[in-house]
């Protein structure tokens, strides 16, 4: 047996940890730059507030004192992830971390008799604990796990916690879910099957696996076979990631190059920090830009280009340098930007970088990771010291001068309650 432990609506509920005054009232919190919705209250959905929905849509809410928003703040929504994780790991043998709002819990070797009791208690002292509230689905399955968590999130009698512990309430589940909702279906797959009567999870299982096979392939076969209660997906483990993209969207619109090629170099610099903690390096290096799609107003230009390096490389200096010479592929003057990103991809580990037959650059490649390694550690030592630069105190030239975050609109962010001290919560 599974269990899917799901912190509801956890952006929202994280800021009311320390603001228990939005507790009841319709909360929003926004994605980078104030962009649009990523998480909702639920008084905000009941106001049919939707996902993704741009902020200026609802910030006449806002403004009427209907609505609160919230500045995404995500070291506190880390932290406060820690603290409920933590907790699933001292109350069962194994847990898998699925997000950073969900985990899977293995129920195996534990009585099935003590299980609801052991998952009321889950709920009760993450709520009481980290202030978080939970849900929990239990069933054969971490598909129909997932399932059971919607039920209990969704109906208060379940009192957060929905048993899918016999095949009359797995059928019944199944009846009353909608082909969209199944976890490996999702909003892609779900018009193709919607077209040939397949609107409910009970509909999929009720078809041939033959005829899941000819129009899902693989995937689908397992989601099949896990919605019929058979356990097919193996644990998720912890991968060499396959690509990295560190990406922004601008509080104002760009032109100028200058300004471009500053915060480029910003995102390919992180991305090359975040190699060198995974201890990988990437083969190609691709620089994208967008103009504001919102604007109809306004030329449309998406463009993208893609560096690719003969030798894999983690150094600032060349991952930079080739986020540039993509971007100067693809930068056209007269349109207005708002948004730009670069990712890094064939990521291998930085063990197994092998140097070309016609490489000429060893020397420096050297000089570029030595160099590279004192950076780290000056700016580790300097966020760990609280310096207002943090993990930007050393830079390359090519970008902005100040912190990472400078010119990101974050209007309605929290204070870092629990991992600063200067924002340590005041209790009058």
């Amino acid at each position: 047996m599974f269990a899917l432990v799901d912190c509801n609506n956890f952006f929202v509920s994280c800021e009311r940890v320390f603001r228990p005054q939005l507790e009841g009232k319709a909360v929003v919190v926004l994605s980078n730059n104030d962009g649009c919705v990523v998480s909702r209250s639920n008084e905000s959905k009941a106001m049919g507030i939707k996902m993704c929905t741009p902020f200026y849509k609802v910030k006449h809410l806002v403004d009427e004192g209907r609505l609160h928003a919230c500045s995404s703040n995500y070291a506190l929504y880390g932290d406060l992830s820690n603290r409920v994780m933590s907790l699933l790991a001292d109350a069962v043998p194994k847990i898998e971390i699925y997000s950073i709002d969900e985990a899977f819990l293995h129920l195996d070797g534990i009585d099935p008799d003590k299980v609801p009791l052991l998952c009321r208690e889950i709920v009760e002292k993450v709520r009481k604990w980290v202030g978080v509230p939970v849900s929990v689905g239990v069933a054969p399955t971490k598909t129909l796990a997932k399932i059971a968590s919607h039920f209990a999130k969704k109906y208060k009698g379940y009192k957060g916690v929905c048993m899918m512990d016999t095949d009359a309430k797995r059928l019944k589940a199944l009846e009353l879910t909608p082909i969209d909702d199944v976890w490996g279906i999702g909003r892609r797959l779900a018009p193709k099957l919607v077209e040939k009567g397949v609107r409910t999870a009970l509909d999929l299982v009720s078809r041939p696996k033959e005829w899941v096979s000819a129009n899902l392939n693989l995937p689908g076969v397992r989601t099949w076979e896990e919605l019929r209660g058979n356990a097919c997906h193996e644990e998720e483990h912890e991968d060499r990631r396959q690509s990295i993209c560190t990406s922004r969207s601008f509080a104002d619109m760009i032109e100028d190059e200058k300004e471009l090629v500053l915060r480029v170099s910003d995102f390919a610099a992180m991305c090359a920090q975040k190699l060198r903690e995974e201890h990988s390096a990437a083969h190609d290096v691709t620089t994208f830009l967008y103009t504001n799609r919102f604007r109809d107003d306004l030329a449309q230009y998406f463009p993208s280009a893609t560096i690719h390096l003969d030798v894999a490389a983690n150094s600032a200096q060349e991952i930079v340098g080739a986020a540039l010479k993509a971007l100067r592929t693809v930068y056209r003057p007269g349109y207005r930007y708002k948004k730009a990103g670069v990712i890094v991809s064939r990521i291998i580990s930085d063990d197994a970088i092998q140097s070309s037959l016609f490489d000429f650059d060893d020397g420096l490649r050297q000089k570029h990771d030595r160099l590279s390694k004192v950076m780290d550690a000056v700016n580790s030592a300097a966020e760990v010291s609280g310096s207002a630069s943090g993990r930007s105190l050393l830079r390359l030239a090519t970008q902005r001068p100040g912190h990472y975050a400078d010119g990101i609109r974050s209007d309605f962010r929290s204070r870092l309650y629990s991992t600063s001290m200067d924002d340590i919560i005041e209790v009058k």
